[in-house]
This record gives C-alpha cells, structure tokens and sequence, in this order.
C-alpha cells in the first residue's frame, strides 16, 4: 500500500506553480495533526504534519516538512502501518529539493528518495528495497509536490467556487497532471470548533486517468474559510467506504505574527 492510499490515507501531491517566489505551504514551527478514520473504525490512525527550519552548509534558508502516519487502536491490531517522509524545501522559491520516504506494514516495507534537478529537468530515483528500480527520470514542465503537501498548499490559492488550479503531482516515481477543483463551500463541525470551509477536489482530466484515480477512487478537501486557511479535513474515497482524516491539533508557525490561536468558535462565512 503507498502512502498515497489509506489508512496512510493516500497523500502525496505537490502544487504545480510559478517557479519564483512560491511560499512553502507551512511555515517553520507549524504543525498539523489529524484524527484518521475509516468505516467502523473512528480512530483508526493518526497523521502527523510538521515544518521546522533545516540547517543548510551553503546559507540558503530550507525548511523540512515531515510527515507521519501511524495506525492507531484496534486498526494496528489488525493492520500494522508505520510511515515517514521528510521533504526539503527551498523557503526562497518554495520548491522541493528532496524527499525521502519509508514505511513498514505486516506484509511490506518500502524506502525510496528522491533528489530533484531543476536545471537538468531531472529526478534521482533511489529504491533502497528494490535497487532495480532506481533510475535517472525526466522531470516534466512545473513544480512538482506530493499529495497531501499539494492538498495543503490550496490554503494560498484563495479559490472561489467554480474555479480551479492545475498541479503536478509526485507519486513514488511517477508524475500525475491534476487539476483540482473548488466545489462549493460547506460548514463543517469538528472537535476544535465549527468551520466554514471550501471543498477542493483533484481530477485527472489532461491525461487517461492512472493509478487511484483509474480505479475510481476520489479525494476531497476542506479548506477553512478564515485568515488561517486550515485543510481542515481530507477524505478518500474507495469502491468501499471512505477514509476521512480531521485535524485534531493545530499549532501555529513560531512567529509572532502567526501565534493566534484556533478559532473554537463559528467562524464568520466568507
């Protein structure tokens, strides 16, 4: 099972945008935890989004996005998944340098990396558990993301219904044109308050549909309508059931101008 796909609950994707002076989707010190569900198990599992800055020898400014999932409850019992991807960006344009990513389930066990050439419009591909399939690939036009770090870079687009916002997107060692879609806005009723959120949806429409997408299976997400612009919930669909991830945990960025706290109260529509 890839990262991409519950319970890790299928992230990974990154905004496709301008080269220059694209904001990371996180600022340093900013967290984001999330309650994972699916079917009858409420509390199946738990993601974990981190950005803290990352020491560079040549005193260019990077900051490392961590993510962690984890199965949680009666879920591990019955299925044991561990994951964890660091990537490294560039604060300046906000691309991605590098991403390294592993897992461990009961049956599987991944750990691949990934270094990225812009000027050659290449990526390295390193497969530690499969050397095979390691190799040199091209690196089509954009700028590439995971899933989930796509999903939450829509905080900074301030889509309207109707509108949309094509991204390149990274899964393992291949590359997907989406375009993500603004649907409606929705009150959404969580355990830190209730929201007034836009619903995004990333399609693949340019391209014959492939991977999750070609097996019919659907990704939605809330983005809140306040100054904070929180992905305030995810969900995955399958031909059976959904998975849902809610963030449960918010800590701001450690900047002071970034220090206030999440809203616990309806907030105003937009």
């Amino acid at each position: 099972m890839r990262r991409p796909v519950l319970l890790t609950f299928a992230l990974s994707l990154l905004a496709a945008g301008s080269a220059a002076a694209v904001e990371p989707a996180l600022g340093a010190g900013e967290r984001l935890t999330y309650r994972v569900g699916w079917g009858l198990f409420f509390a199946a599992g738990e993601i974990q989004i981190k950005a803290q800055p990352a020491p560079a020898d040549d005193g260019r400014l990077r900051l490392q996005v961590t993510t962690t999932t984890a199965t949680r409850g009666l879920a591990r019992a019955l299925f044991t998944f561990d994951a964890q991807a660091d990537a490294l960006f560039d604060v300046h344009t906000g691309r991605i340098e590098s991403e390294k990513e592993s897992s461990k389930s009961t049956s599987r066990q991944t750990d691949t990396s990934v270094t990225f050439d812009y000027e050659k419009s290449v990526i390295n591909y390193v497969n530690a558990i499969d050397p095979a399939k390691s190799a040199t690939l091209p690196l089509p036009a954009g700028d590439p993301l995971d899933l989930i770090m796509s999903l939450v870079q829509t905080r900074a687009w301030n889509l309207k219904p109707g509108e949309q916002h094509d991204a390149l997107v990274l899964f393992d060692n291949e590359f997907y044109d989406l375009t993500i879609h603004a649907l409606n806005y929705e009150e959404l009723h969580t355990r830190l308050g209730i929201f007034q959120t836009l619903v995004l949806e990333p399609r693949m429409e340019k391209t014959p549909p492939k991977g999750m997408f070609a097996r019919g299976s659907g990704v939605r997400v809330w983005i809140s309508q306040d100054e904070r612009r929180l992905p305030v919930k995810f969900q995955v669909q399958f031909k059976f059931g959904f998975g849902v991830a809610t963030l449960s945990r918010y800590d701001p960025p450690a900047t002071p101008a970034a220090a206030a706290p999440v809203p616990d109260a309806k907030n105003p529509g937009p």
